[in-house]
């Protein structure tokens, strides 16, 4: 007896519904029976988030799609998805553009989606997001059963709520006391205030849930990284997955003030209290009054308003300049800084106390070179950035382009491969006669540098000439060395120290040795 297609690809999603699988196995085995049901291209599942629709899996299209987030507003085929309680067929010769245009892997010059077929999914009565099925052929679902399509959607919806279900109560076991009020039962909720942040990375899966451990506590945070890697993202969630959520977030770069105007920044003045004063001020300690402050670039700080600092995060007073009287504050406190602020305590630029105060808990952001594959979903984000930006129909990465951003060291980080895209796209377009559709970005519109070759020994000097004895010389290459290091990460020792195979304090020694500190 032959068994109904709709049942063969339900009967194994069925046996999933209870089994504890990761959220990404349920769903990648979804995607398989939809394209066992229904053969196509490309299928993908997409969460509703706002104003956007977020890839949480995709079968057939290119890696950096999870990267990209649609908005809803952009992407009229989506929203005409979501208008609709049930499937949705768009014609071969639909004029609405595709979302994913030379999105398919494997097919070469051929770019544009010519049959494409969704329907929203809901959860609760509530609609939570859609799935998509999309075919190069025009003619792929001219005989598709809408109606199964519809019953799969159902079962669907079941797979997201039992991963979201699986995923809550397993985040509950981990941390029921610290964390109780801080999860979110709205389906699908990313972690609080994450959704800029991508990533799949074990790296970034990491950092993902200290955000979620500490974001919900009153803990003063330092968040510390080289330059670039997103610390203000990372503060921006740490403040959504807070208490201080609905209040505000005020930031402030101290790297950007000039010294006589820190305090007045921090805690405000009174009219008159100095020359130009013509006004009262709130300082940004009075504006975050009840949420949360952001100190980016905390070790730019100068030492007296360092002291002045201290005793509001010891007390929560504060006292405006030219005031006579101190007022209470109820301020959270999340700096960031790409210093050792360790080795500046050393050096006395930075008080030890307030170090400390600042560091109950350190929050490191890898680097985008620990992140591997990430840095495709990232470029994914920057191409759907720009694609709008120049009212593209489609943005794309050749084959050679994603091995040389996957080769890449990126030493300016996540702001680097940012900048990168946006360059790339400008030059794509620019080498065009006329404006194409779909732009396809590859490795010499990116100009990345192939990877330094192996280092080879530096030569000998002339022995006939005057080089002084052997230590003298080895010291003078060391020198070089590691100011030439230093120089290249911004005089980050740590940086440093990795750059050269060294421990950090066994650099430094040899730093002061040299007399180089």
């Amino acid at each position: 007896m032959t068994t109904h297609p709709l049942l063969s690809a339900l009967i194994p999603l069925v046996d999933d519904l209870s089994r504890d699988l990761p959220a990404q196995e349920r769903y990648r085995r979804l995607l398989q029976a939809l394209r066992e049901l229904l053969p196509c291209d490309a299928t993908a599942l997409l969460r509703l988030d706002g104003d956007r629709l977020v890839p949480l899996a995709i079968d057939g299209l290119s890696p950096d799609t999870l990267g990209r987030h649609f908005l809803i507003a952009e992407h009229p085929r989506l929203a005409a998805l979501l208008e609709r309680s049930e499937p949705t067929r768009f014609a071969a010769d639909c004029p609405l553009p595709d979302p994913y245009d030379g999105l398919i892997q494997g097919h070469g010059a051929h770019l544009e989606v010519h049959d494409c077929l969704g329907c929203p999914l809901y959860l609760d009565e509530q609609p939570w997001g859609v799935l998509t099925l999309d075919a190069l052929d025009p003619a792929r679902f001219a005989g598709a059963d809408l109606d199964m399509l519809a019953g799969f959607a159902s079962l669907a919806a079941a797979t997201v709520k039992a991963a979201q279900r699986i995923d809550t109560l397993a985040r509950r076991a981990e941390n029921e006391e610290l964390r109780a009020e801080a999860y979110r039962e709205a389906a699908g909720a990313s972690p609080a205030g994450s959704g800029d942040m991508v990533g799949h990375s074990a790296a970034h899966r990491r950092l993902l849930k200290e955000i979620e451990l500490v974001g919900g506590s009153e803990l003063t945070v330092l968040i510390h990284g080289e330059t670039g890697v997103g610390k203000e993202l990372v503060a921006r969630a740490l403040h959504a997955a807070s208490a201080r959520a609905a209040r505000p977030l005020v930031s402030l770069n101290c790297a950007a003030l000039p010294d006589n105007l820190v305090e007045s920044e921090l805690f405000g003045h009174v009219r008159g209290a100095f020359s130009g004063a013509l006004t009262e001020r709130r300082g940004k300690f009075a504006l975050a009054d009840g949420g949360t402050l952001f100190l980016d670039e905390i070790g730019e700080l100068p030492l007296a308003a360092q002291a002045k600092l201290l005793r509001v995060l010891q007390g929560g007073q504060l006292q405006r300049i030219g005031a006579e009287q101190e007022v209470h504050v109820d301020v959270r406190v999340i700096a960031a800084t790409n210093r050792d602020l360790a080795e500046e305590v050393r050096a006395g630029r930075f008080r030890a106390d307030l170090y400390h105060r600042l560091g109950v808990y350190p929050l490191h952001v890898p680097p985008l070179r620990e992140r591997g594959r990430d840095v495709l979903l990232l470029a994914g984000r920057f191409l759907e950035q720009n694609r709008a930006r120049l009212g593209l129909r489609g943005l794309r990465l050749a084959a050679d382009a994603q091995a040389a951003l996957l080769a890449h060291d990126w030493p300016g980080n996540v702001r680097e491969l940012e900048h990168l895209i946006s360059r790339a796209a400008l030059k794509a377009l620019a080498g065009t006669h006329e404006r194409p559709r779909i732009v396809t970005l590859d490795a010499t519109h990116l100009e990345l540098s192939p990877p330094a070759p192996p280092e080879t020994p530096v030569p000998v000097s002339d022995p006939a000439g005057p080089v002084g004895d052997l230590r003298s010389a080895v010291d003078r290459l060391q020198r070089e060395a590691i100011a030439a290091a230093l120089e290249r990460t911004g005089h980050n020792w740590a940086a440093a120290a990795r750059e050269l195979g060294l421990d950090r304090a066994n650099l430094q020694r040899l730093a002061k040795r040299l007399g180089l500190r």
